[in-house]
């Protein structure tokens, strides 16, 4: 039943969105660590691009497997111990990657640690959208997609350091630690969330049948046109990010121990971008500014797939272009998204939409490294067309945006257990 409760106030809002970030930080690192660590896994473990791509693809498409599961009966439960029961298992997971003793042990681990870190963020913007008012929601994202720059800043370089020392394995045991870390954090500070639960609004056939209330999702064309979009978005981001160290690499005449300044410049700038586009989201339409990002990001995206050798600060300039412009449409578009569903369908929906990101990041992963090759001198060749269909999906996105209706209902209320 739904829990009685007062509105947080603006010092408890601000701490479980900061202890919401901590929970996505770590899984969006175990996630990011995969793309730097390409030539070092390619190299010790004696496989392919092709290989690599399965790693990658394996965490995303478990994940979209689970995220529709998670769809059927996470609206059936509390939101607070689902989401940390999620995150212990990721952590266990995320484990078992770093003791991996070799290739088809490491992709059965990443396609688990896919199995339970896949749904975390769609739990996560759940519970935002839950809590958190429709006019404040864009600042809101910003604040949880702020964990991806603090990922990019500080866990990836750290994550490639300890790789670099003291073996691939070392990161994902990092990040395991961190996780028990943030599972006690978000123990002590998560509210417990029962509004959601079924109540006299809800009929009965949709509290009986596990399936009622995904299929009460996928009945509204708006909700539709929304997964469609986030389709898009990840399809046109993850063609290209999978391979860009492998490439910068290969092509660019970038050494492997530059690659966490990349980061952590990027990092930087995404810290501060990231909230700054959240806040003009809000002020100016979250539709407006994701077609603004979106239209800027189409620049970096293309330059980013045709580079020729250049200096480190030609490459930093661009890639620092890129992780302002790709990952920071995110911020518009998943408060579209959050604000597109019926606010009784929200965990489904977002559940939904998790695996459908999933769904097509894995798709988009799987045909990059099919596009793509080593020539005889080592070089990569295929990687401007993957650019080129990045810039299609991108455009389409623009195109699509503008036929989902938003909700602007007040979010349910939660409590402090």
């Amino acid at each position: 039943m739904s829990s009685s409760a007062t509105p947080l106030d603006p010092a408890r809002e601000r701490m479980l969105l900061l202890t919401l970030a901590g929970i996505q930080f770590a899984h969006i690192l175990d996630f990011m660590i995969m793309m730097p660590l390409g030539p070092i896994l390619m190299r010790e473990l004696g496989v392919g691009t092709h290989e690599f791509g399965l790693l990658v693809s394996a965490y995303t498409f478990s994940a979209a497997f689970t995220g529709v599961l998670a769809a059927v009966f996470v609206d059936r439960f509390e939101r607070k111990r689902m989401l940390l029961t999620m995150f212990a298992l990721f952590a266990v997971a995320t484990l078992a990657c770093g003791l991996a003793p070799g290739y088809w042990t490491l992709l059965a681990a990443r396609g688990t640690a896919g199995a339970f870190g896949g749904v975390l963020g769609s739990m996560v913007q759940t519970m935002v959208g839950d809590l958190i008012p429709f006019e404040r929601r864009g600042r809101a994202s910003g604040t949880i997609m702020s964990a991806f720059s603090l990922s990019t800043v500080a866990g990836v370089p750290l994550s490639l350091y300890l790789a670099n020392h003291f073996g691939w394995r070392f990161p994902f045991i990092f990040i395991a630690v961190l996780a028990c870390g943030f599972l006690l954090l978000g123990w002590k500070m998560l509210p417990a969330l029962r509004g959601h639960l079924p109540g006299a609004t809800v009929s009965d056939t949709e509290r009986a049948h596990p399936l009622a209330a995904m299929a009460a999702v996928l009945r509204d064309t708006n909700h539709l046109r929304a997964l469609l979009f986030m389709a898009l978005i990840m399809f046109s981001g993850f063609s290209v990010i999978p391979y860009i160290t492998i490439y910068v690499t290969a092509n660019v005449g970038i050494r492997q121990e530059d690659i966490p300044l990349i980061y952590l410049v990027g990092g930087c700038a995404t810290f501060f971008t990231s909230r700054l586009v959240g806040r003009l989201a809000d002020a100016h339409g979250k539709i407006r500014v994701y077609r603004l990002m979106a239209l800027c990001s189409m620049l970096p995206l293309f330059v980013q797939t045709h580079l020729m050798p250049v200096p480190l600060w030609v490459m930093i300039f661009w890639s620092t272009l890129f992780f302002i412009f790709v990952p920071g449409r995110m911020v518009p578009a998943m408060a579209i998204v959050t604000s597109a569903v019926q606010p009784r369908l929200r965990g489904t929906f977002l559940s939904m939409n998790g695996a459908v990101q999933q769904l097509a990041s894995g798709a988009a992963s799987y045909l990059g490294g099919a596009m793509i090759a080593a020539d005889a001198a080592g070089h990569i060749v295929g990687y401007n067309r993957v650019g080129y269909l990045a810039i299609a999906a991108t455009l389409a996105a623009m195109a699509f945006v503008g036929r989902i209706d938003l909700h602007t209902g007040n979010p349910a209320a939660g409590r402090k257990p």
